[in-house]
């Protein structure tokens, strides 16, 4: 997404040279959060997430280069060694290599059945594997799997005999685990965090969505890892370190990722879980930029060094990198923004905060109807509202405003009778 839009953003600003973009998969430039959500269940066809077709890249004269990963960064040349053996000249570049999954390490892992989601083949394939699982459920009972499942509904046939175990529940996992529920397949989340998206959300909102999830029939093994994967022919168990033993058809691996910088080690590049970037996404070297999942930059009134794997970013901050590149040199200011759907639930988050000092709630939670502010000093360093997609705008105004040092009143914050525009005052 950060490749494609920033080589989108660089015609769009009227500049007339070549553009080169170099992709390490074979396919066009591509949406990833359909991904995890609708692509799994059948609802939106994989190819609908290509965001342009071959000939728009061909009337706007930007070469591609696909199926092929970058090697070497040499700055004095001005030059990328591919894979391919090629050597690519620049006068500028932007480093938009984003980030890959992280495997497991243990015995089994490598079995026929372990699955890892993050490109669209992977997608293509594990939906694939999900569609046949749910071809197992008693006859007479398909369900359209893009209605929403519900707590209880006689639909979701439980007796299904398909079995899926998803290792992390971050936001990949319940995804996932959403998915499945949602086709009628059994699954069994394993996470070492008290609660599903704990480590983004904190326990007291991460407990609300581990809560639904279990509403919804899904099997959560928390406070608990994996110790290995056993099979003969493919993986049939999945043993956690607690010792419990979990049949599965299918294991789907979500424990996070880590920045595609490996290729620039070497180069004289500042990296630090990433490529240090300036707020004008400019690197330690001159020309050089970095945008997306690869890029770490200064946000916030403390300038805290961040690294946003989200669609979001990617395409903001592409765009940015395209500008400052032709010389515009505005700073990239955006307030971060991410969404998750899960069941009939649609989370929309806004700001960064991996510490807080408290988390304050306007609605009512168990409801699935709420809003929640994390607080830094006083400030509204984050925001997500929970089937509340009008505050959307609302809550990032909020943010970028806390982000210049207003303090909104907490009492008004969680009281649902003072709309959240009056807080902008």
């Amino acid at each position: 997404m950060a490749g494609a839009s920033a080589v989108e953003s660089l015609r769009r600003e009227g500049f007339a040279g070549r553009i080169v973009l170099v992709g390490d998969e074979p396919l066009l430039p591509y949406e990833r959060p359909p991904l995890s959500k609708t692509v799994l269940i059948g609802a939106t066809p994989p190819e609908h997430t290509i965001l342009r077709d071959a000939a728009f890249y061909a009337d706007n004269r930007i070469e591609l280069r696909l199926n092929t990963r970058a090697t070497a960064l040499d700055i004095p040349a001005r030059s990328i060694q591919l894979a391919d053996g090629a050597t690519l000249q620049f006068d500028a570049l932007v480093i938009a290599t984003g980030s890959r999954v992280r495997h497991l390490a243990i015995p089994g892992a490598d079995l026929p059945g372990v699955r890892y989601l993050r490109t669209l083949e992977e997608a293509r394939a594990l939906a694939h594997d999900l569609r046949t699982l749910a071809d197992r459920g008693a006859p007479g009972e398909e369900r359209d799997p893009r209605a929403p499942s519900t707590p209880g509904d006689p639909v979701a046939h439980d007796e299904n005999p398909a079995r899926v175990a998803v290792v992390g529940g971050g936001f990949i996992g319940a995804e996932v685990a959403a998915a499945c529920r949602s086709l009628g397949i059994a699954v069994t989340v394993v996470e070492l965090l008290p609660t599903l998206m704990a480590q983004a959300l904190g326990e007291p909102i991460g407990a609300v969505f581990t809560e639904m999830h279990r509403a919804h029939g899904a099997d959560l093994r928390l406070r608990d890892g994996v110790a290995a994967l056993r099979g003969r022919d493919r993986v049939e168990e999945l043993v956690t370190t607690s010792g419990a033993v979990i049949p599965c058809d299918l294991v789907v691996v979500g424990v996070g990722v880590r920045p595609a910088d490996d290729w620039l080690r070497g180069s004289g590049l500042a990296l630090r879980d990433g490529v240090l970037v300036d707020a004008y996404c400019q690197t330690t070297a001159t020309g050089v930029f970095a945008a997306g999942d690869v890029a770490r930059w200064p946000y916030g009134p403390e300038s805290e060094r961040i690294r946003v794997e989200h669609f979001d970013n990617a395409l903001r901050q592409g765009e940015a990198a395209a500008r400052n590149l032709l010389g515009h040199m505005r700073p990239y200011t955006a307030v971060p923004y991410f969404w998750s759907d899960q069941y009939d639930l649609k989370l929309q988050y806004v700001g960064h905060a991996h510490t807080w000092d408290d988390v304050l709630t306007r609605g009512t939670p168990g409801e699935h109807h709420f809003a929640a502010f994390y607080r830094q000093a006083g400030r509204v360093a984050a925001a997500l509202a929970v089937n509340h997609p009008r505050d959307l705008a609302t809550l990032k105004r909020l943010v970028a405003a806390s982000n210049a040092g207003a303090k909104p009143d907490p009492a008004a914050l969680a009281d649902e009778t003072i709309p959240l525009k009056s807080l902008l005052a």
